[in-house]
């Protein structure tokens, strides 16, 4: 079996391409935490290329930029080309069978597995604390959404 489930942020813009029959690829780096530290006591990451495609791929490059969390599954693949060297290259990759959007990269959801209330910042953390200034988290998000809607059991046809 090979299945393949990750949680991470985007390191880098989807890159959207289409192949010569049209059908659109995405293309992206995802930095997955490890679950221990380091000799040091540093979290460290790893950075997997990810592969998307037809309209999840559009999706993908429509949605998601650098940051963005995102829960992948998936599978494994390996291929090898030749480069311009006539070197033969090998390149590992996840090609996702299901994108989850999580969290844009001004989400603070940060998740700490060892019971500490610290949160400890990592390589990939991309904050930018001047858009989340004033932000009241208690605060009912569907405030502004628009007119509410009536529903009564009387409309129901049984």
């Amino acid at each position: 079996m090979n299945k393949v489930v990750l949680i991470g942020r985007l390191t880098r813009d989807p890159e959207l391409r289409y192949t010569g029959s049209n059908i659109p690829v995405a293309t992206f780096s995802l930095a997955v935490n490890r679950n221990f530290s380091n000799q040091n006591g540093e979290r460290e990451a790893d950075f997997i290329n990810i592969v998307v495609w037809r309209k999840q791929a559009e999706n993908v490059k429509n949605f998601l930029t650098q940051g963005s969390q995102v829960a992948i599954d998936g599978r494994i693949q390996t291929r090898s080309y030749d480069d311009q060297n006539g070197q033969k290259r090998y390149v590992t990759e996840v090609v996702a069978d299901n994108v989850e959007f999580l969290g844009s990269k001004n989400s603070s959801n940060n998740s700490n597995t060892s019971g500490s209330s610290k949160s400890e910042p990592t390589p990939y953390d991309f904050k930018d604390d001047s858009k989340s200034a004033g932000t009241d988290i208690d605060s009912n998000p569907f405030a502004d959404f628009g007119s509410s809607i009536e529903i009564s059991d009387d409309e129901l046809p049984f």
